[in-house]
Parts: C-alpha cells; structure tokens; sequence
C-alpha cells in the first residue's frame, strides 16, 4: 500500500478531506491559505475557492451547499456562487479562538471543536450544532481539537486533544448526541508522530493521521495497531474514504513548521496523496439541518 501524491497542491496545512459520493468529488481545504478544494479523479479536474479567514473545517449540507467553520464563527457557502453568509458564532468572547476540526455525526449533527490559534492556551471547546443550528458546548478546556469520528453503528465517538498524545473513545447517545464513558483509545506518547484527523472503516477500525510521524495508522475496535501505511512527508494531518467501493483512502499533508532543510527533502510536502487498500469507507452524512 504506497500512496501516490495526487494533486502537488503545496498546501500550507492541508485538512479534512472529504468525499462526495453524489458528485464523485474529493473536497479539503488549506487552513492557513485558506483556501477550499475539489478534485474529481474521474479526469483530475481541479476547482479551488479562496476565502478571507481561516476555515477549520466544514461539511455538507443534505439540501446543497455547505457549512464552513471559521475564524469567526459558522458560514453558510454556495459552491455555485461562491457566497457565504455568516449564522452564529459560538465563542464572541474568545478572539484569540478559531473553529478547528469538525465532522457530522450519523444523525447529521455537525460537531466542531475551537482552539487559540495564538499562544496554544487549552481555551478551546468542542461543541455540537443541531439541526436548527443550536449550539452545544459538549467538552472544554482542549488545546488543539482533532480526530473526529464515529464507529459505524454510531455509538462510539472518537476524539483527541492532539497535544496530550491520546485518543479518547466516548460512549454515543445518538438521540440526544450525548457522550459519557470516556476512556483511552491509543496513547500515542510512543509513537513517532501526533494524532491529528481520522476516519472510521467498515469494519469499525479507525484510521489516524499522526502528524510530523509520516504515516496514518490504523487501529482495531480494541484499540490494537492493525496496520501502518508510510507517507514521503512528515506533515501528514487527516484521512477520508472515496473513490469506487470506497476502497481509496486520500490524506492530506502540510508544509508548515517545515525548515527549508525538511521541503528541500520532501518535495511532495503539502501534496494531496491516495492509497488504494482492501477495506470500503464509509459516506459521511451530511448536514440534515
């Protein structure tokens, strides 16, 4: 399993890929660019659009469009027009603070963690965002939110501050979106890298991107490494499924914190990379709100 770097696309922090069945696109963005992506694979065409503040994350929208988490809050966008329009923002009292990673759960609710995009203080939360667009702050106190995901029967709900090392495993009420039963899934202090983004597989595993490791990982229900995939960068940040079957994984990757030593010596840093393998996805479910 080699992954092939697929679009040289040099982004700054590649993040949260994102497959669409309905349109056979691959999307991620550029945090720091920022920029949002579309690759269809069917004939490597390439869409991008530009926008004047961060995104951290975003989803689909079941109705079309999407939500954009940013620097300042939660953002209608039209890919068609191009237009945004700006509903809530659930931290006005915290400018340090940016929207980071995020992902909708099987319900179609979308969760979004924040952090201090400045001095790395642990003021951020992870919230979630119902149907109607109510916001729930469901943890506190996080530093860098990451690796979001649900098992497939989503019960289980995956969750990491990337600065202490560990990936919690959380029991998932899917009627009310509560989380209870906290636990360690990995602990990753032994590892050449950090978590960052995830996804889950068919069969209930969990894929991680360990950042500045050069590699995802996967790892059983159990929480046992199963299976490591090797990347030519360091900056490997997030993962999704796509393609035929779902049987393709595309990874994003970053160049930033890299010295000029470490881009000279991995030129394909920033590169949108994908690896065929031998277990199918899972769609992401889009925004129902």
């Amino acid at each position: 399993m080699k992954p092939e770097c697929v679009i040289e696309s040099r982004n700054i922090l590649g993040e949260v890929p994102l497959w669409s069945e309905k349109e056979q696109v691959l999307y991620w963005i550029d945090v720091r660019r920022p920029a949002l992506y579309a690759y269809r694979p069917s004939d490597a065409s390439m869409q991008t659009w530009s926008f004047s503040e961060p995104i951290g994350s975003y989803c689909l929208r079941s109705n079309g469009g999407m939500l954009l988490a940013m620097k300042s809050g939660l953002f209608a966008f039209d890919q068609t027009t191009g237009k945004t329009e700006r509903l809530c923002d659930p931290e006005p009292d915290l400018p340090n603070n940016r929207l980071n990673d995020g992902k909708c759960d099987r319900q179609g609710r979308f969760w979004v963690g924040s952090m201090n995009d400045g001095d790395r203080l642990p003021t951020g939360s992870l919230f979630m965002f119902g149907h109607d667009l109510t916001c729930r702050r469901a943890l506190q106190g996080i530093t860098i939110p990451n690796s979001l995901a649900w098992s497939p029967d989503g019960r289980t709900m995956y969750f990491s501050d990337t600065p202490t090392l560990r990936i919690l495993a959380y029991d998932y009420d899917p009627a009310s979106g509560t989380l209870t039963g906290e636990r360690l899934f990995a602990d990753l202090s032994g590892h050449p890298g950090r978590p960052d983004g995830s996804t889950v597989d068919a069969d209930g595993c969990l894929w991680n991107a360990e950042v500045r490791g050069s590699r995802v990982v996967r790892y059983t229900p159990d929480g046992r490494v199963d299976r490591i995939i090797t990347l030519p960068v360091s900056g490997v940040t997030s993962c999704a499924f796509g393609g035929p079957g779902m049987k393709t994984l595309y990874i994003t990757t970053a160049t930033q914190r890299l010295s000029k030593d470490e881009l000279a010596r991995e030129p394909l840093a920033g590169g949108l990379f994908a690896v065929d393998v031998d277990v199918g996805g899972l769609a992401e479910t889009p925004f129902l709100g």
